[in-house]
């Protein structure tokens, strides 16, 4: 069952890591925030569509737990979405793929500071390790490569703090069908992404599209919405709902192998030294992870005792290790 459960969030994992460069390639035509609010508009009529489809009307209602939803919408959905649209043009998409990466560390501190579940002293220094991985792949080495980190480094960071605050609160949902969950979330984090798209719009942060601008970005609003935002955030959800926020979130460390591969096959030719520090980020935060997990003690072992040679007594000779095994 975890087998086939750790399906979802290696499928959202891998189709994050694609997403990158897709939404990269869509940046010259099309503003970030409005790229992002094209996205979720589509995707959330999708979602809602379906999710009146699965479970009806009545699974619209927020109840007691509406603000909570809409909370982890705007910071999740729209925080997140928003600064790594915006990043990418700060960044090249591996670079924003690293810091997409360090989610199953940041979640691990948002437990801390929700729930007191302190992390291990190894986990945060395993964590800068991540860091200085991350520091080598966006300076190549290079102390003059510090400026790159920059603006679009700080979105990054707080992407990623909205993503693992997402994240735990997904866990929190067990009632709900991740379906349900995904959704409501959505609907949320869209009308922040509107909104915030309207005042860009308004004060000419940004120019809205025309129409041959979103007719030559189709293929990748096509991808970035049914796979990026419907299919993946699905799947991860539901990963989330049946591996724990911890273990779900450990496949988070394939985002940036999987960008850094659809990098290369589009013809980037990584330095050794980025080579170097992608490797360091991955490991540092599958060990991160790792050590973050709880452990299951072992339970005793019930001695088996000596089967009697005559049966005298059904009681008496019934075997305690086979009645455990049933």
């Amino acid at each position: 069952m975890r087998s086939r459960a750790a399906a979802y969030p290696l499928l959202a994992a891998l189709g994050w890591g694609v997403m990158f460069p897709v939404l990269a390639s869509a940046l010259n035509r099309v503003d970030p925030l409005n790229l992002t609010t094209a996205r979720y508009l589509l995707a959330a009529v999708i979602l809602v569509g379906i999710l009146l489809l699965r479970e009806g009307s009545g699974a619209l209602r927020l109840g007691a737990r509406a603000v909570e939803v809409v909370v982890l919408g705007v910071v999740g959905f729209a925080g997140f979405n928003l600064l790594t649209g915006l990043a990418l043009e700060h960044a090249a998409p591996q670079q924003i793929a690293l810091f997409v990466a360090t989610t199953p560390v940041i979640t691990q501190l948002v437990r801390w500071a929700r729930d007191g579940v302190r992390p291990k002293p190894l986990l945060l220094a395993l964590s800068l390790a991540a860091l200085v991985g991350v520091g080598l792949v966006i300076t190549r080495g290079s102390l003059a490569g510090l400026g790159q980190f920059g603006v679009g480094g700080l979105m990054m960071i707080g992407a990623v703090l909205g993503w693992a605050i997402y994240t735990h609160g997904a866990s929190r949902f067990g009632e709900w069908s991740p379906l349900r969950f995904t959704t409501l979330t959505a609907l949320a984090g869209t009308a922040a992404m509107l909104a915030a798209s309207i005042v860009a719009d308004a004060v000419g942060w940004q120019h809205a599209p025309g129409v041959g601008d979103v007719v030559a970005v189709t293929p990748q609003l096509a991808y970035a919405v049914l796979v990026g935002a419907v299919v993946a955030v699905l799947a991860w959800n539901t990963g989330v709902q049946r591996l724990g926020a911890a273990n779900a979130a450990l496949f988070m460390n394939l985002v940036p192998v999987t960008t850094f591969v659809v990098q290369i096959v589009r013809g980037y030719r990584p330095e050794p030294v980025e080579l170097v520090g992608a490797a360091i980020t991955i490991a540092a935060l599958v060990a991160a992870n790792l050590a973050a997990r709880p452990r299951t003690e072992a339970l005793p072992r019930t001695p088996a005792l000596p089967r009697p040679t005559a049966v005298t007594d059904p009681v008496a000779v019934t075997d305690p290790v086979a009645v455990s095994a049933r």
